[in-house]
């Protein structure tokens, strides 16, 4: 992706959020936000990025909405409230009105309490009358940027089943005129799953990059971590909230030194741990220790990533980290939240404790990850340390075949490289 159309991606998620709030109709917002864009692309490589790229492509896209709105005859309060809420930036397009800002009569009681609107419309999108699954995709797809082929990488699902997905959730949305309005205090915990899991799901995709020229998505990484930690604003008792922006910090805290001065990728075990983010790696672990005392004997999935991702954080090298414990710890979570994934980041601790072949044996009982490219790439490493070389090459080339992101495509390449001359 070009830098202006990944500025626009980013920019644009902020704007339909907005937009979305104002006219409670994400069709429309949707809609109107892409002609904006399309006029963003005439326009800014000839005059320039705007200072405030997002309130430009929102005061253009709600201009559109208010024509569509008047061409269609739907002028109504929402015009009204739209002229109202959003005043142009400085940098703001000729047809856009000289409008001054106001209250709006569309913000909701709960608007003090969910003052984000990227926050308050992922909260919208988890509508409980959605298959859980679909308000995470949604979510992610109308408001946080990501593609539906990376949704698809995500949910382990092919495209085009996931594009239908989509597709059915938005005509849930219109044939039950489900609302998008901010939910009511006592109606939070209800849809806080779905929320943590599409803040998890934008971090996942901008730590490891599934596709294209980067491992690290910095946009997505940082993201994640403003919308987790304004969850713990809104939510501080929640255990959980707690444990997903301790995993989000001591996670990101290695970003720095995950690919070298060239772009390519390092490992963990070879990543150059002085240069790990301490601060971040401090707090993280402070919060997995304040959740895991509120928790005790009955700890969430993110609490337990989170105490993971600690263990990693804080071992002064990969041979003196506590393997065991993180094996331990990855079978309290399977116990939790069951799932192919889970037993894969088990089975690479085992191998740690156990062996090679200890490893293989859960590794092969994995049904499921033939679409996950790091199943392949975990096999083939564990085939490599046995000497089962055939075997390791066709994984190697399995992973390679689910097209993952070039610095990653370009390891893979290496260790067939390195089997082939040993």
């Amino acid at each position: 992706m070009s830098e202006l159309g990944e500025l626009i991606r980013v920019e644009g998620g902020r704007a339909l959020a907005t937009l979305t709030r104002v006219f409670g109709d994400l069709q429309l917002a949707e809609d109107s936000l892409q002609d904006a864009i399309v006029i963003a692309l005439e326009r800014w490589p000839e005059t320039g990025v705007p200072v405030s790229p997002a309130a430009w492509l929102t005061v253009t896209a709600r201009n559109k909405a208010l024509d569509r709105l008047r061409r269609e005859g739907r002028r109504n309060e929402k015009e009204e409230a739209a002229m109202r809420d959003l005043s142009p930036p400085d940098d703001d397009p000729d047809d856009s009105p000289n409008d001054s800002p106001n209250d709006s009569p569309n913000d909701s009681p709960n608007d003090a309490t969910i003052d984000d609107d990227t926050l308050r419309l992922i909260f919208t999108c988890c509508h409980p009358a959605l298959a859980p699954a679909a308000r995470v995709a949604l979510s992610l797809r109308t408001l946080c940027g990501l593609s539906t082929a990376e949704i698809a990488r995500a949910f382990l699902t092919s495209e085009p089943t996931m594009a239908q997905r989509l597709v059915r959730a938005k005509h849930k949305i219109a044939a039950a005129r489900i609302p998008y309005r901010v939910p009511a205090d006592h109606e939070l915990p209800e849809r806080l799953p779905a929320v943590l899991a599409v803040v998890y799901v934008i971090f996942t995709e901008g730590h490891t990059a599934s596709a294209g020229d980067d491992v690290v998505r910095v946009d997505l990484c940082d993201e994640a971590i403003r919308l987790a930690e304004l969850l713990a604003g809104l939510l501080p008792d929640e255990p959980e909230v707690l444990g997903l922006l301790a995993l989000l910090l001591v996670t990101d805290a290695r970003r720095e030194t995950r690919v070298d001065d060239r772009g390519e990728l390092v490992l963990l075990e070879h990543q150059d741990r002085s240069r790990w983010n301490a601060e971040q790696i401090a707090e993280g672990s402070a919060l997995v220790e304040r959740t895991l005392r509120r928790t005790v004997g009955r700890p969430g999935p993110y609490a337990l990533q989170a105490a993971i991702a600690a263990c990693h954080a804080v071992a002064p090298s990969w041979a003196d980290t506590d393997w065991p414990e993180i094996a331990r710890l990855y079978e309290i979570l399977e116990s939790v939240q069951p799932g192919p994934v889970v037993r894969l980041n088990r089975a690479v601790a085992v191998a740690e404790v156990d062996g090679p072949d200890a490893a293989l044996a859960i590794v092969d009982g994995i049904e499921g990850l033939d679409r996950f490219h790091r199943y392949h790439i975990v096999r083939a490493e564990l085939l490599r340390r046995v000497e089962r070389t055939d075997e390791a090459r066709a994984s190697y080339r399995a992973a390679l075949a689910l097209e993952p992101s070039d610095p990653e495509a370009r390891h893979l390449a290496r260790r067939l490289a390195e089997l082939a001359g040993g």
